[in-house]
């Protein structure tokens, strides 16, 4: 049997651009794979796919990098990059729009904006599209449009078959519908790799968005009044709010609404007259303005993180605020923070059990963060989210699995809810032999590790 040959553009160990090519976002639990290939079309990923299988070496699969824990990296093995597959076509007449997997959400926004249309997904545009997608995607569009997933009509895959061999399907809600309904919420790298996406798109022109700022002495008031507002407004709007570590003395909500200034101004009053604003920005723009405004340039460049994440499905009491509170008093640093975004709306009428999404009961996802620049440092960051995550945990339930951390044990309840059982069912189907693995990969019914 002929063996399969590499192809597309391959880095390995040697080369000059090599550690450019290995770095992932995150700064902190770096690898050092063999080879990285950065595949141009769907012919390199089959081939590289057969050559790991043929050759029994460990893989990876990566597309945007922000892998938080890096799952998307493997010491001393090889790296399937499709960050190079990134061309989009769109059908302004049937509203649908075909991506191929490597694109991020930065050339995706700007494309779909010369066809006055958009998707709903996140907001740094160095993050890859298909992990987004593939473990829900929340952004400012969520309450109006719904999760990224929830927008997406078809995938087309290069999964393994047999022992050694790999093939091209489609999935949609007619063929291969259960890796497609896993393939909705399941998380990225699970079942196969995704070549390419198609959405349905919605039509946008001009938004409006808005910016109020607080400083630490109205922590309290600002949360209570945000937390019982945000997931019940009007639909068309999406909030986040950030709570700085107190050193920063900062509070900033921030939003979206699909529709004008004047009517999110209405909208506001209850956040507005909380508190005392040190600022307050509300203005009418154009869709692509509100895409660069929420883009944070932090969090597109790599540095030393940890983070972790959790949902809200009722309201804190006070006593969970002080919690929130007391971490971010003694925060290891100023960059510390603990990030909200409002869910409900679109996102929260789809059942909890027709997408791999688990989650639609929640009003709120909630992140936490942890920055920092020298390595020294990390032990008392990370023990900070710990403490954090476990303090919170009476008041919050699950996690995002977009936001893998790898200190969580019980990681398919908290990812996946009731849905691990049926996940695992499509794993049998599509990966019997566990070719996708990696640490909480979801393992095939016949396997545990």
């Amino acid at each position: 049997m002929e063996r399969t040959k590499l192809t597309g553009r391959i880095v390995t160990s040697n080369d000059a651009e090599y550690d450019d090519a290995r770095i992932n976002n995150n700064l902190s639990f770096p690898k050092f794979p063999k080879v990285i290939v950065f595949c141009q079309n769907s012919k390199d990923v089959l081939n590289a796919l057969k050559w790991v299988r043929e050759n029994h070496t460990p893989f990876r699969v990566r597309s945007g990098r922000h892998s938080y824990e890096n799952f998307s990296l493997v010491n001393g093995g090889l790296i399937i990059d499709i960050s190079e597959m990134y061309k989009i076509k769109v059908n302004r007449e049937k509203m649908i729009a075909r991506i191929e997997a490597g694109a991020d959400l930065g050339q995706v926004y700007n494309t779909l904006w010369k066809y006055g249309t958009t998707i709903p997904a996140g907001t740094e545009s160095s993050v890859g599209l298909v992990g987004l997608t593939l473990g829900g995607g929340i952004g400012m569009l969520t309450r109006r449009f719904g999760l990224t997933c929830d927008n997406l009509l078809e995938i087309e895959m290069v999964r393994a078959c047999g022992k050694r061999g790999a093939k091209l399907i489609k999935a949609n809600r007619k063929n291969n519908h259960d890796l497609f309904w896993a393939c909705c919420g399941g998380g990225g790298g699970n079942f196969g790799i995704v070549t390419s996406l198609t959405f349905r798109i919605h039509p946008v022109s001009r938004v409006s968005v808005f910016s109020v700022t607080w400083g630490w002495k109205d922590f309290e008031s600002v949360f209570n009044t945000w937390q019982d507002w945000a997931p019940q407004a009007d639909e068309s709007l999406t909030s986040e709010i950030e709570f700085k570590a107190k050193k920063a003395n900062e509070i900033i909500a921030q939003g979206e609404f699909v529709g004008t200034s004047h009517r999110l101004k209405q909208l506001l009053k209850p956040l507005t007259k909380t508190g005392s604003p040190t600022n307050v920005m509300i203005k009418e723009v154009p869709y692509i303005e509100a895409v660069r405004f929420f883009d944070d340039p932090s969090g597109n460049q790599p540095a030393h993180r940890k983070r972790s994440g959790s949902f809200i499905e009722k309201p804190f009491p006070q006593r969970a605020i002080l919690t929130m509170k007391h971490f971010l008093e003694n925060a290891p640093n100023e960059k510390a923070a603990i990030w909200h975004q409002s869910l409900g709306g679109a996102a929260g009428l789809t059942d909890p059990k027709a997408t791999a999404f688990y989650y639609r009961d929640a009003i709120i996802a909630q992140e936490y963060l942890a920055t920092w620049n020298n390595p020294e440092e990390e032990r008392l960051n990370i023990r900070w989210i710990k403490d954090l995550k476990r303090a919170l945990s009476p008041f919050t339930t699950g996690d995002y699995v977009n936001w893998p951390d790898s200190l969580i044990k019980d990681w398919p309840t908290a990812y996946y809810g009731e849905n691990f059982k049926r996940l695992r069912e499509v794993k049998t189907t599509y990966d019997p032999y566990y070719t996708f693995k990696f640490p909480q990969s979801i393992p095939p019914i016949n396997k545990w590790s």
